[in-house]
């Protein structure tokens, strides 16, 4: 009967330990760590912007390139019709 009553109050002293909330310094330390994650969520946050806009502007830069290529293009079309209606007048 001993042995059954020692069991049970080793039994109880484990569960009360194992209920018991974080120590001070526990809780201190998820403090410290939950601030540093806000920190960090609101860097990333920013960065996603500024990605977001250089992305934006390359596309802009991107288009841009491509119509001074076709403007380039259409400027040397233009230069070949007026040499050939130059060359026809000389002749």
């Amino acid at each position: 009967m001993n042995y059954k009553l020692l069991i049970a109050v080793a039994g109880t002293v484990a569960l009360a330990g194992c209920a018991s909330g974080p120590d001070e310094a526990t809780t201190e330390q998820l403090t410290s760590m939950s601030s540093q994650i806000e920190a960090l969520e609101t860097k990333i946050d920013s960065l996603e912007a500024e990605h977001a806009s250089l992305k934006s502007d390359a596309m802009a830069a991107s288009e841009a390139k491509q119509m001074a290529m076709s403007a380039e293009d259409e400027a040397a079309r233009a230069n070949e019709r007026l040499d050939n209606l130059a060359q026809s007048y000389t002749k």
